[in-house]
């Protein structure tokens, strides 16, 4: 018992259980080249969207299919966007193993939501991207308190991301420009480019601006572009973005 004791006294570290908050991509087909031409497609709109976050790979709507998972593909992919695949669950034993080979941890299945208690938060974002629906489900804590605040003009090329904050601009963004937030985006100018609110998968987030004139407008993943123009009543006015469901909503500013 001594020795066990003077061991423990001399230790370099200690072993205590964590949680993490992870980005859980629900995968919907095994097709690993369909992966990884969506993803690319996905965050082509957002490229700062992922800052090094660990993903979970959720096998549950292929777990009975027989098509082998190119786990390698898909994990590699992932890490290209800026994210670290380190486990998967809810896939059948075959596909478990598979994802076990290619160095990825299994991680027990979620538990089924109790009728007494809240249901976790879970935002879910989807969208069409070539006639192929991809829902990805973020297990994420919603954006903190903080505001960035930017008080010159956005040019072509320029980005600002405001991480776990409302942001606000105070000049023009310019087309081409691109501002993104966790939380909410205020432009007190013209905002012509492009505007990325609820980044993280806050479906309450919104868009404000004083004179709506967006290359791009985006709320938890579901846009729209200038392929469909503006009502009068909105377009080059002060107006509101918001999310009601799955659909945006543009509004104007009393």
């Amino acid at each position: 018992m001594a020795l066990t004791t003077a061991a423990q006294s001399r230790s370099s570290f200690d072993l205590k259980s964590a949680s993490l908050p992870v980005v859980a991509v629900l995968l919907k087909t095994t097709d690993a080249a369909q992966f990884v031409a969506d993803l690319a497609e996905r965050v082509a709109d957002a490229p700062g969207f992922f800052d090094n976050d660990p993903v979970l790979i959720d096998l549950a709507p292929v777990r009975e299919a027989e098509a082998p998972i190119d786990f390698a593909a898909i994990a590699a992919a992932l890490r290209q966007h800026n994210t670290l695949p380190v486990a998967v669950r809810g896939g059948s034993p075959a596909q478990m193993e598979a994802a076990r080979t290619a160095g990825l941890a299994a991680a027990p299945d979620a538990p089924p939501a109790r009728a007494e208690a809240p249901a976790p938060v879970q935002e879910v974002v989807r969208e069409v991207i070539r006639e192929v629906e991809v829902e990805v489900v973020r297990e994420v804590p919603m954006p903190g308190p903080g505001t960035v605040v930017v008080d010159k003009p956005l040019r072509s090329g320029q980005q600002v991301y405001a991480r776990g904050a409302d942001l606000v601009v105070m000049a023009v963004v310019s087309f081409g420009a691109e501002v993104i937030a966790d939380g909410n985006i205020h432009v007190y100018a013209p905002l012509r480019g492009r505007a990325i609110a609820g980044a993280r998968g806050n479906t309450e987030a919104r868009i404000f601006s004083t004179c709506l004139e967006p290359q791009l407008v985006s709320i938890a993943g579901i846009y729209r572009t200038t392929e469909t123009e503006l009502p009068a009543e909105v377009r080059g006015k002060p107006a509101q973005v918001r999310l009601e469901g799955e659909k945006l909503l543009i509004e104007p500013l009393a």
